[in-house]
């Protein structure tokens, strides 16, 4: 590896959060963004030959090193890695309708869940998955609510376009129905979504 690789695997394995390509190009001066991400090109093929228990992840727009998913089971089991405690249902669904109809208003993801929504969302901004975006046009300029950074480092995702589509959702979500005999699946899904 390069010098350069070197010094960005150093800060990666460092670094608490995923790191940007233009942070990570404050590290060395000469070197510009495309150097930058050539050299994590080299970390990533590097770990990939040499079949390392860690992987080079790009996550909520950076990068970052972590356990390889075939041995997070373990680690977990093993209690070594630090969890963030659990996030409770209400939290989830709040999350949900922020992630999916963002920007959006503490009183259309009330009308949504149809129950209060002020302290989920304090939860959840003191946690910091969710953000202030603006205010909307509506009377009294209500705050409108989008996710932050940490929510897609959260889910290891790269940005918002990584989650599922609604219609995929919907399908996954479909009560499992048992296929009759002298029945094909296509016609058994067809009448499930009836």
């Amino acid at each position: 590896m390069t010098p350069l690789a070197q010094l960005l695997e150093a800060a990666l394995f460092s670094a608490a959060r995923p790191l940007t390509v233009e942070e990570l190009s404050t590290l060395e001066p000469d070197a510009n963004l495309a150097d930058v991400r050539v050299a994590l090109e080299q970390i990533r093929e590097h770990y990939d030959f040499e079949q390392h228990g860690v992987e080079l992840a790009e996550m909520a727009g950076g990068y970052q090193i972590l356990t390889r998913p075939i041995h997070a089971a373990a680690i977990e089991r093993a209690q070594f890695s630090v969890r963030a405690p659990k996030l409770t249902a209400a939290a989830l669904e709040t999350l949900a309708v922020i992630a999916y109809r963002q920007p959006v208003g503490r009183a259309e993801i009330e009308e949504i869940r149809g129950v209060s929504a002020g302290g989920v969302l304090r939860s959840l901004q003191e946690r910091g998955l969710i953000e202030v975006v603006g205010r909307s046009e509506a009377l009294g300029r209500p705050l409108l609510y989008g996710t932050a950074p940490m929510f897609l480092e959260l889910l290891g995702m790269r940005d918002l376009a990584d989650l599922p589509r609604a219609e995929e959702l919907t399908i996954a979500l479909q009560p499992h129905r048992p296929v009759k005999e002298g029945e094909d699946d296509a016609a058994a899904y067809v009448e499930a979504e009836s």
